[in-house]
């Protein structure tokens, strides 16, 4: 399955495929956590006694989060601008030991 944008109009030649890469599956489990926490919240309203709800577990839920994967969310998320990719600066020091 392909998503659109393309990897092209995402990097913008700003950055590389590997940091697309690692921008996305940051962004993913934020999404992933963002679906977690709504998801807990609606089940705690439903399970409390005292409170009748008429709504579905699904209708608590962000449309966005529940119906489609993580991952096209945080690529549909990094090219609206709402994540942005931070390259940190070569400081010339090797990282890793």
């Amino acid at each position: 399955m392909m998503i659109n944008p393309s990897i092209e109009q995402l990097t913008q030649g700003k950055f590389n495929r590997y940091a697309l890469v690692i921008a996305t599956a940051k962004c993913a489990r934020i999404v992933t956590d963002e679906y977690v926490k709504q998801r807990e919240a609606a089940e705690k309203i439903l399970e409390d006694k005292d409170k009748k709800s008429d709504k579905t577990l699904a209708s608590m839920i962000d449309k966005d989060i529940r119906d489609n994967k993580a991952v096209e969310n945080a690529v549909q998320r990094l090219y609206r601008g709402e994540f942005s990719v931070i390259i940190p600066e070569d400081t010339g020091e090797e990282h890793l030991k």
